[in-house]
């Protein structure tokens, strides 16, 4: 059998505030939630992703102190440019934008990055050759 990617989870300090910012910033939604040895546990997706990739955030972790030249991050395509200057407007009303929108030669394309509550790197990108209607791009 060959493995297959099946999620990501990551401690976070603030779990609360990590959920709402991944409601918030990238539509995903609350598939599980559970208390084990009294720690809370969340599983997120996105719709109609439920059975083959979920995002788990367990509480009780340190905060991640990245800086800015640490491209290490979650990528989230997007629909368009407009969206994701969308994103990087309100991140950096909110004082989070980690990244101003950029555009980078294919296959990087064009995105911003934002900041989590747990100090984790998110980008969104549009023109990638990865994620909905990509399919038909080169790699």
């Amino acid at each position: 059998m060959r493995p297959t990617l099946t999620h990501m989870a990551l401690h976070v300090k603030n779990l609360e505030a990590c959920v709402t910012f991944y409601k918030k910033y990238c539509k995903l939604r609350v598939i599980h939630d559970r208390e084990k040895h009294h720690k809370h546990i969340i599983w997120m997706a996105e719709k109609d992703h439920e059975h083959t990739f979920v995002f788990v955030l367990l509480e009780g972790g340190p905060y991640h102190n990245q800086i800015a030249t640490d491209f290490s991050h979650l990528g989230f395509a997007v629909n368009s440019k407009t969206e994701v200057e969308s994103i990087a407007q309100v991140a950096e009303q909110e004082g989070i934008l980690a990244w101003p929108p950029v555009q980078e030669p294919y296959p990087v394309g064009y995105y911003c990055g934002v900041k989590d509550p747990n100090g984790n790197f998110v980008e969104f990108s549009y023109g990638q050759p990865l994620g909905p209607g990509s399919e038909n791009m080169p790699l």
